[in-house]
C-alpha cells in the first residue's frame, strides 16, 4: 500500500470533507471519531553521561488518529483509520527522538516523526452468527495472545488479516484467522513479516500465520481460552504454537474473594528446541486496595514468548512497562502489584523480580509507579520506572540501572 505524506492540517481537512459527504450521501452514513495524543518519555541511561530530561535522553510525539466507520448495507461494513504523527518541532529544543516513526515507506529519515499512514482499512460481512473481517485491523490479546495489538505506545499496531468470528455455540466464541504482517512500533508506517524478539532468531520470509481460538464462558465466573498458531517465525520452516488461558472469579464460583488466572503454552519450531511457558496470577481486594501476585516461568527453548507482530511485549501476566526482554526467555519471574483509587484516578505500583536461568545470569528487577487519571476532559498517565540488572546493559552497556519517566494525555472524540 502506498503511503502518502500529509500534514495534520490535511488530515483534519479530509475528516471534515468526509463528514460533509456523509451528510449529502444518504446511502452511506459515516461515523467519524478518533483520538489526539501528546506523548513524552525521558530516561537517564539512554547514552553514557546523559541526564534525565536532557534533550538527548528524551523523545516525544503528537498524534492525531481519525476513524471512519460505515454500514454499507446487505450485511457489509467498512472501517478506515488514518494515523498522523508529528514532533511539532519539539526535536529542535526538548527531545532528540520520537516514540513512533514512519520513515519506512517514504525514506525520509530527517522527518521520521512526521507522516500519515492508513493503519486500518477493512471490510466486514455478517453471515448469520459469523462475522468476517478482512483487511488491516487490530487483533485483541484476549483472543490472539501471540499476535496482538499493543497499547503501550502512542497508537496500537495493526495487522493485515482475514478473521472469522462465530458464536453459533452457546457461550462460546470461535475465531479463525489468517494473519500476514504487522506494523511495528519503531517504524509505524511499514508493515513487516512476523518476528520473535531478542532471541537472535531470524525473521522468516513473507509467509502468513494461521490461528484458531476457542473461548468459552458457559460457567459464570470462568473464562477458558485456547489458541493454536501455525507460525512462519524463527530459523525453522514452521512453528506450531499453543496457548491456554483460564480466568476464574472464585467469589462467583465458590464465595472466595479471590480472582485466579492460569496460563501456559508451547512454541514448537521444526527441528529446534521447544519453548515452554507457565504463568499464574492471584488477586484480591482488601480495604479498598487491590493486591496481586503473579509468577511466570519460561524455558530455554529456541524462541522467545513474545508478540510475533512486534517482537516487543509478551502475553505473560508478569508483563510490566519495561521488563519484556527479561521475562520472555529462560527465566523465573515474580511480580507483586497493588492499586487503589486516589483523587480523580488510580494509583498503581508493581515490583518485578526476575531470575535469569541462562549462562548470562542477568537477574533483573523493576519498579513501576503509575498514576492514571482524568483531567481537562482527557485521559492522562504519569509513570515512573526504575530498572536494574546484574549486568551493565543500559547506556551503551555502561550502567546497570535505568530510570524512566513517561507521561501522555489522550483526548477521545
Amino acid at each position: 500500500m502506498k503511503i502518502t505524506n500529509l500534514s495534520l492540517a490535511a488530515i483534519a481537512a479530509v475528516a471534515m470533507t468526509t463528514g460533509a459527504m456523509a451528510d449529502t450521501d444518504k446511502g452511506i452514513d459515516f461515523k467519524i471519531g478518533g483520538q489526539a495524543v501528546v506523548y513524552y518519555q525521558t530516561a537517564d541511561a539512554v547514552a553514557p553521561n546523559t541526564d534525565m530530561f536532557n534533550k538527548d535522553a528524551s523523545s516525544a510525539n503528537f498524534g492525531l488518529q481519525l476513524n471512519a466507520n460505515a454500514d454499507l448495507g446487505n450485511g457489509f461494513g467498512l472501517g478506515l483509520q488514518g494515523t498522523g504523527l508529528s514532533t511539532l518541532g519539539l526535536e529542535d529544543n526538548l527531545v532528540s527522538g520520537v516514540r513512533q516513526s514512519g520513515l519506512g515507506n517514504n525514506g525520509d529519515t530527517a522527518n521520521a516523526g512526521n507522516y500519515f499512514s492508513m493503519t486500518k482499512a477493512y471490510l466486514t460481512k455478517q453471515v448469520g452468527n459469523t462475522t468476517l473481517k478482512m483487511g488491516r485491523q487490530e487483533l485483541p490479546k484476549s483472543l490472539s495472545p501471540l499476535a496482538f495489538s499493543e497499547s503501550w505506545n502512542v497508537y496500537k499496531n495493526t495487522f493485515d488479516a482475514i478473521v472469522a468470528i462465530n458464536s453459533d455455540i452457546p457461550d462460546t466464541t470461535l475465531v479463525g484467522a489468517y494473519v500476514d504482517r504487522s506494523n511495528n512500533h519503531g517504524d509505524f508506517s511499514k508493515f513487516d513479516d512476523f518476528q520473535t524478539g531478542p532471541a537472535g532468531v531470524a525473521v522468516r520470509p513473507d509467509k502468513g500465520a494461521y490461528m484458531l481460538t476457542a473461548q468459552n464462558k458457559s460457567l459464570n465466573g470462568l473464562t477458558l481460552t485456547g489458541s493454536y498458531y501455525g507460525l512462519p517465525v524463527g530459523a525453522a520452516p514452521h512453528t506450531d504454537a499453543f496457548w491456554l488461558d483460564t480466568k476464574a472469579d472464585l467469589n462467583t464460583l465458590a464465595q472466595v474473594p479471590v480472582n485466579l488466572a492460569v496460563q501456559g503454552g508451547q512454541l514448537k519450531p521444526d527441528g529446534l528446541d521447544d519453548t515452554n511457558a507457565l504463568g499464574v496470577k492471584a488477586s484480591a481486594k482488601t480495604n479498598g486496595v487491590n493486591l496481586s501476585l503473579a509468577y511466570s516461568k519460561v524455558g530455554a527453548g529456541t524462541l522467545s514468548v513474545q508478540n510475533v507482530g512486534t517482537g516487543v511485549k509478551t502475553p505473560l501476566y508478569t508483563q510490566m512497562i519495561g521488563n519484556q526482554n527479561f521475562i520472555a526467555h529462560d527465566n523465573d519471574t515474580f511480580v507483586l502489584g497493588a492499586n487503589m483509587p486516589v483523587g480523580p484516578g488510580k494509583l498503581i505500583a508493581k515490583y518485578d523480580m526476575t531470575t535469569d536461568n541462562s549462562a548470562a545470569s542477568n537477574d533483573y528487577t523493576e519498579l513501576d509507579v503509575i498514576y492514571k487519571f482524568k483531567a481537562l476532559g482527557t485521559n492522562m498517565l504519569a509513570a515512573y520506572v526504575m530498572q536494574n540488572s546484574d549486568n551493565k546493559i543500559f547506556a551503551a552497556n555502561t550502567e546497570d540501572t535505568n530510570n524512566i519517566i513517561r507521561v501522555w494525555t489522550r483526548y477521545n472524540f
